[in-house]
Order: C-alpha cells, then sequence, then structure tokens
C-alpha cells in the first residue's frame, strides 16, 4: 500500500502499511476465486473479464449519522451489494442469485460485515479525518465559464477548482429554476486535488430567452451567476484565435530578443577590436625601443663610437621614462649606476 497524501504519509508509521500491504495481497488471492467462480456460474472458460469491489463508510461530523456500503461489479455492471439495514447480500443480477444465496447462508460473516462498516470503517475514517483536517477542512473558489462549440451548439455551464467536493449547478430562465434540457455531469477530480464539473444547457432559443447557470459552493459567501449572452461565451473558434495570438506574441517577442542579442553582439565586438589594436599598438612600440635600445648596446659592445657619461645617462633617463612599465630588466644593464633609482620608479607607476 503506498499513501496517496503528504498527510497521510506522515500521519501513519511503516508497520501500518505493511499491515494494509499484507491485506490488499490476501485480498488479490481472494479475487482470484470469486472471479473463477463466477466465470464458472456464467459458463465463461476464457477472455478478460473484471471484478470489482467498492467499500467504504460516510460519518456526518455535524449530524453524527454515519453509513456504510460494499459493492461488487463484473465486466463493468453492478454485480451485487450489502444491505446494512437488513443485514444480507443482494443480487443486481440473475447472475448472482447463487452467490447471493451462498453468502446469506454464512451468518457469521454477514454481522463481521456489518460490524466493520458501522464501528472498524467509521472509528478509522474519524482518525483519518484528524490527520488531514486542515486539508480536508479547506475551501477553495470555484472558477465558472459558458462554453459552446459553435452558436447552434449547446451552452455548457463548466464549474473548475473547487473544494470541497460538493458543489450545486442549475439553470435559471427568466429568474425561475429550469430543469428541462439540462444534462448534468458528474464530479470529477482535478490532478491538483480540486474538482470540476459541467452541466448542458440543450436549449434552441438561449440567444432570445434570459437563462443563466447559477453555482452555490461552500466557499462562496454569494453563488457565482453567469448569463448566457454573447459576451459570456467561449467558442472553440476564440479559444483558437488566442491560441494564435499568443503563439504570434511569443515569435515576436523571440525576434526583439534576437535583435537586442545581435546589437550586443555588435557592440562587444567593436569593443573587442579596439582593445586588440590598442595591444598590437603597445607591442609594436616595445619592439621598436628594444631594438633601439639592442642597436645602442651593440655599438659600445663593438666599439663604434664611443658615447660619455652624461650623454649615456640623458639616453637612458630618456629610456626610462619612456618604456618605464616594459623595460625594467634591461635597465640594471644599461644603467647600473641607477638601478635603484629606476626600480623605485618603476614600481611607483606599477
Amino acid at each position: 500500500m503506498i499513501p496517496k497524501t503528504e498527510w497521510m504519509n506522515k500521519s501513519e508509521d511503516q508497520q501500518y502499511w505493511d499491515e494494509e500491504t499484507q491485506k490488499a495481497r490476501g485480498d488479490q488471492q481472494w479475487y482470484k476465486t470469486k472471479i473463477g467462480t463466477v466465470m464458472q456460474r456464467l459458463n465463461q472458460t476464457r477472455g478478460v473479464h473484471v471484478f470489482q469491489k467498492m467499500v467504504g463508510c460516510e460519518w456526518d461530523d455535524e449530524t453524527g449519522i454515519t453509513d456504510g456500503f460494499n459493492h461488487y461489479g463484473y465486466d463493468g455492471e453492478d454485480f451485487i451489494f450489502f444491505d446494512m439495514k437488513n443485514t444480507r447480500w443482494i443480487s443486481s443480477s440473475p447472475q448472482g442469485l447463487y452467490i447471493e444465496h451462498v453468502w446469506n447462508n454464512n451468518r457469521a460473516e454477514l454481522e463481521h460485515m456489518k460490524s466493520y462498516l458501522t464501528q472498524e470503517c467509521i472509528e478509522s475514517l474519524k482518525r483519518y479525518v484528524s490527520y488531514g483536517r486542515s486539508t480536508l477542512e479547506r475551501t477553495v473558489s470555484p472558477e465558472v465559464s459558458l462554453l459552446q462549440k459553435d452558436p447552434s451548439s449547446p451552452v455548457v455551464c463548466h464549474v473548475t477548482g473547487f473544494f470541497p467536493r460538493g458543489v450545486m449547478v442549475t439553470w435559471q430562465k427568466k429568474g425561475e429554476d429550469h430543469y428541462d434540457d439540462v444534462e448534468w455531469g458528474e464530479v470529477l477530480p482535478n490532478e491538483d486535488g480540486t474538482f470540476q464539473t459541467t452541466s448542458r444547457l440543450t436549449v434552441k432559443d438561449w440567444q432570445t430567452e434570459d437563462y443563466t447557470c447559477i453555482v452555490e459552493h461552500k466557499s462562496l459567501e454569494e453563488e457565482i451567476v453567469k448569463r448566457a449572452i454573447e459576451r459570456e461565451i467561449r467558442r472553440n473558434q476564440d479559444i483558437e484565435r488566442q491560441l494564435v495570438r499568443a503563439n504570434d506574441d511569443l515569435v515576436q517577442s523571440l525576434k526583439t530578443e534576437d535583435v537586442k542579442d545581435e546589437k550586443y553582439d555588435g557592440v562587444i565586438g567593436c569593443v573587442v577590436g579596439v582593445f586588440l589594436l590598442l595591444a598590437l599598438a603597445v607591442v609594436g612600440v616595445m619592439v621598436w625601443k628594444l631594438w633601439k635600445l639592442w642597436k645602442l648596446w651593440k655599438k659600445r659592445g663593438a666599439g663604434y663610437g664611443k658615447t660619455n657619461r652624461e650623454e649615456l645617462e640623458e639616453s637612458c633617463s630618456k629610456r626610462i621614462s619612456h618604456t618605464h612599465t616594459h623595460t625594467h630588466i634591461l635597465t640594471i644593464y644599461l644603467c647600473p649606476h641607477k638601478e635603484k633609482h629606476t626600480r623605485t620608479q618603476i614600481l611607483k607607476v606599477q
């Protein structure tokens, strides 16, 4: 057994789920035996068949009234059910008369079933309600829409997103309750735990007469009233136009983003290009000055003319002032007498 709600999962320990799992496995074997018996009674030897059971109990916490039920179905049809008031089984079809006779002859099992539905089941129900009271007793208001396939189709009052399950959906004509030409749908669950239902008005004069859909629910302080007039009704073509419009807006938004991205890409490309040009210029200047320094050093080493001390200091000073961020190491060799000064100067600049 697997809990389907978070509040139930937190409320029972693993031993409880293990015990319920063992019960379910025992029921599975029982069903295999019973479906074989039913097939024999119906002279069925092969094929896929379904044997179903629906059992439970009801409790009104305001009035204290309780009730219970245990129904069986076979291949989608009612088969046999338990009459709790008279403590007996009643067959819903001629094929179930044999099982009805056999089960009603087991008095101990009849009393056990009645005890389960009136006591054990009710106690469990009250315990479960206490676990999930904050969730089970919450209220969510419904959303109401009038839908229509085309102007000649029935008008559908669609009610969805409400909790708890109980809801009243009615039609009125000129302020009076209208029951003719009305089809009520089942109350069905939504994925988020809320419910939905429909009520279909199958009249032809809805455009000329004053029809209204009235919705009453526990969550509402006042009933919701929807008049069956043109501006209140949504049709398939209206929904399709809305979808097309939404799709066009999305495409236009994506195109706008692409244009912005292209502009940003262009700006970024220009900035990168400028930085590359500056870097190349700096490297070019460095190479040119290093080349001139190398020529000066080569001339001194090879004896091509001699530069006196003042000229050398002036030349060295100029090169330091122009290339102090890049020729730090070279100044140590060209100007050993100014090593301390030039290094300090370079460090301050850096």
